[in-house]
């Protein structure tokens, strides 16, 4: 779990030094993207990984976790750096669409946790996930702040250079979780319909249309965060990466403490109903917090229902299945969630303006009125695609789970 969790933390400080920096950096000089080109740019990772995310899963539950985790980590270290060295808008995308396309290192390391920890721990287990996450979160987007400040391209370089780094950790450090006699080999079949069988197709299906929906509407803010924070509160770069590093905290403190101290194996459903209305309610609220006070609480409990939701629908999807198949269902997850991510962003560009990046910040009179009514239609929209993930989830019936050692994939002594 240690070498997993460091795994991870590496990653999402890299991911958290890019997702504040990208909006802002591709719509000034000498990219100028518009609202649109800037929900392609900022989704287009997560559409390639919508079709790589299910082949990566299927890959590692063949030839193992670490072959995937190598090949996913230098595919986003290129990308970091072709980003960062772009001149023009076509590169900007090369780099967004390497990166998607080499991308799995997320659902393979879910992979590993769920290889090694029996089926009611999973839920507990992506929590520890979720804690990585969010302490890469909170590091992340203060490095990148402060390292835009010095060179817009310097954070893109320096995410890169991390990865190359991870990569290295990765070789040395990480130990194969999926053993010779739990692979699939060349002669066996791997259809995605084994996830779906022995009466699991319902309940998967809405599990997987419920992360799809929920990713979708809080993909919302990969787009509008930073933006808002600029346009609507008046931040710089710098405040603007802290607010991120925020989000971060409030994150490792749900996934990093309270869901350990839940009996999660028994209340799941539950406490993913209440991560997407908390979710709902905060994202319906975020762009009427017109005080840092107001936006504080609102973030926080912005990152309290995600915090909630996205460990529990991922540990419900591994523990539906067989060990043989872990590979798959997350793939499947994952490539559920990469959708959410590029249809959030290009939903979310839909009621900017045309203007929107060619306006004189900080914005004033009209500018500020038109920007106000966009950002309030997009968050409401997100707010909406959250209530129907939250009917979704109520419409769930978990099936009764096997014991552990009863086909999970996991050794019991």
């Amino acid at each position: 779990m240690g070498p997993i969790f460091l795994t991870i933390f590496i990653s999402m400080i890299g991911f958290g030094i890019v997702i504040p920096v990208l909006p802002v950096y591709a719509k000034n000089a000498p990219f100028h993207l518009g609202p649109s080109e800037l929900g392609w740019l900022v989704g287009i990772f997560s559409l390639v990984q919508l079709f790589s995310g299910p082949i990566m899963g299927r890959i590692s539950d063949r030839i193992g976790r670490k072959p995937v985790l190598l090949i996913s980590i230098l595919g986003t270290a290129i990308g970091y750096i072709i980003t960062g060295s772009a001149q023009v808008s076509w590169m900007l995308f090369l780099g967004r669409i390497i990166d998607g396309a080499s991308g799995g290192n997320i659902a393979t390391a879910q992979a590993c946790i769920a290889d090694v920890t029996p089926p009611a721990e999973r839920s507990r287990a992506m929590g520890f996930i979720g804690a990585a996450f969010g302490l890469g979160f909170i590091l992340g987007p203060a490095i990148g702040g402060l390292l835009a400040l010095k060179s817009p391209q310097l954070p893109f370089y320096f995410a890169g250079a991390l990865s190359l780094f991870n990569l290295v950790l990765v070789w040395m450090r990480l130990p194969e979780t999926l053993s010779q006699e739990k692979r699939l080999h060349p002669s066996e079949a791997a259809p995605l319909g084994e996830v779906f069988a022995e009466g699991r197709g319902r309940f998967i299906g809405l599990l997987l249309a419920a992360s799809l929906l929920s990713t979708t509407g809080f993909a919302f803010i990969h787009l509008l965060f930073a933006l808002f924070c600029q346009d609507h509160l008046g931040y710089d770069m710098r405040h603007t990466s802290y607010a991120f590093a925020y989000v971060g905290l409030i994150a490792v403190l749900v996934q990093g403490g309270l869901l350990r101290r839940l009996p999660i194996d028994r209340i799941e459903k539950p406490i993913a109903a209440v991560g997407a209305a908390t979710l709902a309610l905060s994202l319906w609220l975020l762009p009427r917090a017109d005080t840092t006070g107001a936006f504080l609480g609102v973030t926080a409990l912005m990152s309290l229902g995600n915090g909630l939701l996205v460990p529990t629908i991922t540990g419900m999807a591994s523990r539906h299945v067989h060990g043989r198949a872990q590979g798959r269902v997350l793939g499947l997850n994952a490539g559920a969630g990469a959708f959410g991510r590029f249809l959030g962003p290009s939903l979310a560009a839909l009621p900017l303006p045309a203007a929107f990046s060619d306006w004189k910040r900080p914005l004033e009179g009209d500018a500020m009125g038109i920007a106000n009514h966009a950002y309030i239609v997009a968050f409401g929209a997100s707010a909406a695609i959250m209530v129907v993930a939250f009917l979704l989830i109520l419409a769930m019936k978990p099936l009764e789970i096997k014991t552990p050692g009863e086909d999970t994939g996991v050794a019991t002594a």
